[in-house]
């Protein structure tokens, strides 16, 4: 399954996604991973999710980013929820079309049952009409 908070830069969706993560980890019995382009937020985070500093491993396209992610998905198969701040810059889609990469996302997720919550710098008016179903939060 694939969630989406959409919302231009600064309206707060990175909030909405620490508390939602947060939230997870008394109702999730695996692994929960919150990927950022920073550790700027480690200290906001239960201790039982796994911060990921995504610009430590130096991904330079969306394929690296997709095979970043399917390695994760391999090494933990107790993986239940990826959250993953500032999409767009983290998966080098910024003005790029997410159709692909939402599909891609939601095929990972079925495949292994596990939940990507996305936060996503763009109007929901801005996004395609076949990821807006996935919107759960609109700033």
């Amino acid at each position: 399954m694939v969630q989406i908070i959409a919302g231009r830069k600064g309206k707060g969706k990175t909030k909405y996604l620490l508390e939602k993560c947060n939230n997870a980890v008394g109702s999730t019995n695996g692994s929960i991973v919150y990927l950022d382009k920073s550790g700027k937020h480690m200290y906001e985070l239960n201790n039982k999710v796994r911060l990921i500093n995504v610009s430590e491993y130096g991904l330079a396209s969306y394929d690296a980013f997709i095979g970043f992610l399917c390695g994760l998905v391999s090494q933990d198969h107790d993986l239940e929820q990826v959250y993953l701040d500032s999409f767009l810059r983290l998966s080098y889609l910024e003005g790029k079309d997410i159709t692909e990469a939402v599909g891609k996302l939601e095929e990972l997720g079925r495949q292994y049952n596990i939940t990507f919550v996305l936060s996503v710098s763009a109007d929901e008016s801005d996004l395609p009409e076949t990821v807006k179903k996935n919107i759960v939060i609109s700033l």
